[in-house]
Order: C-alpha cells, then structure tokens, then sequence
C-alpha cells in the first residue's frame, strides 16, 4: 500500500521493495533507453494496481465450468490520461493491467514569457466524467503542467481525478495542493527539489528524452 507522507496530506509514497528496486535501476545515469522505458512499464503497473482499490464494482453471479458462484466485476469506465509526451512512457504498463482502459490525451508547452503552460492537444472519450480519470506524467516538478491538466479535467466535468508519476518534487507537490486541495497524488518517490533550471534533484533525468532515446 502507498504511505500518505507525513509532510503532504495529498501525496501517496510507494514504499513497496519492487517499485524501489526498479525506480532505482531507473535513475541510474548507465540505463539504457530501452531498459528504462521497461523500467517505467514495471512501475507504473505495480502504482495502478494499488491505486486501482478505489474502482467500484457490482456484484454479479458468473457460471464457471462446474458450477455457480459469486463475483465482482468493474463497474465504471476508467480513462487513462498521459501528459505528452513523457507520460505515453508509463501507459503501455498501465494498459497491461487494465486493457479495457481508455486513454485520453493532454498536450501542454510552456510559453517562453509568461512560462505558463498552454494547452496544444486534447482528446477523450466521451463519457470520461463517469468514471475515474488518472492523469499520468513521469516527473511532478513545478506542478504548473499539472494543475493545468487537472482543470482542463474538471473543465469537462472529472470529478474522480488521481494523479500518478515517478519522482515527485515538494515545489510541485505543493503546488498541486494549492490548486487542487482534494486532488489525490500518487508517487514513486519524493526527492529533494528543485534545481535553478527546474528539475528534479537528484531526479533522474529528462524523462522524456530517456524514453524516446532524444537525449
């Protein structure tokens, strides 16, 4: 189970040994971009698989090959949507565990004068409000992509939004928590801060360009 950290009433810790173990083998400057983008898969399916508890479902009586039983099925749409273009790095890991998932998408670029973020691309499913939304991106740094994400999500009715990626950042968490006070947060690790060119210390990288091998 994720740990609610003691600083952050709205972040979750993964502090399960498999997710350590591989956000570690992630870090490492030595990984190469095909074991990293394996690496993301691997943890973003052990995240879901916990954050998933909260998925409703409905009783319903299943007839298997020598009998009649009990069971439980899902019982609302879940969407998946990554933040382009690093949080396309952790879907296929997610999709794995729930193939009958939906996967929106957000594209977001930060305008060089104002450095907010300003959307680029948009598309969901259309009943994406009924259900539960989780919005994916590797890296949790100054938290403005994701806030902004999140009402673009609320603009169109989400109500059941969690947010999952790898390293989160205490700028962006906080960040998140101003914004968003009910939002959920859901990470492999919380580390240090921020450096002055804004990313993740000690972090592990541009997240994007160790997926896509653009370094």
């Amino acid at each position: 189970m994720p740990i609610a950290h003691e600083d952050f009433r709205n972040l979750h810790v993964f502090e399960h040994p498999l997710v350590q173990d591989k956000i570690a083998r992630a870090r490492d400057v030595k990984t190469t971009h095909s074991q990293f983008r394996r690496l993301l898969n691997e943890i973003a399916g052990l995240m879901t698989y916990e954050v998933c508890r909260e998925l409703k479902t409905r009783n319903t009586e299943v007839e298997t090959p020598v009998g009649v039983t009990n069971g439980r099925y899902l019982d609302e749409p879940l969407t998946l949507v990554p933040i382009l273009r690093a949080g396309i790095g952790m879907t296929d890991g997610m999709l794995g565990l729930l193939p009958e998932a939906r996967v929106g998408h957000v594209g977001l670029y930060r305008d060089e004068e104002t450095l907010e973020p300003v959307e680029y691309y948009a598309k969901f499913p259309p009943d994406m409000a009924q259900g539960m939304v989780l919005l994916i991106d590797p890296m949790l740094a100054t938290g403005g992509s994701a806030s902004a994400a999140v009402d673009l999500l609320k603009r169109r009715g989400c109500e059941r939004i969690r947010f999952i990626c790898l390293v989160a950042a205490p700028e962006g968490v906080r960040r998140l928590e101003k914004d968003h006070p009910n939002l959920t947060i859901y990470s492999a690790v919380l580390d240090e801060r921020l450096n002055e060119s804004g990313y993740i210390v000690p972090g592990l990288g541009d997240a994007g360009d160790r997926i896509f091998g653009t370094q």
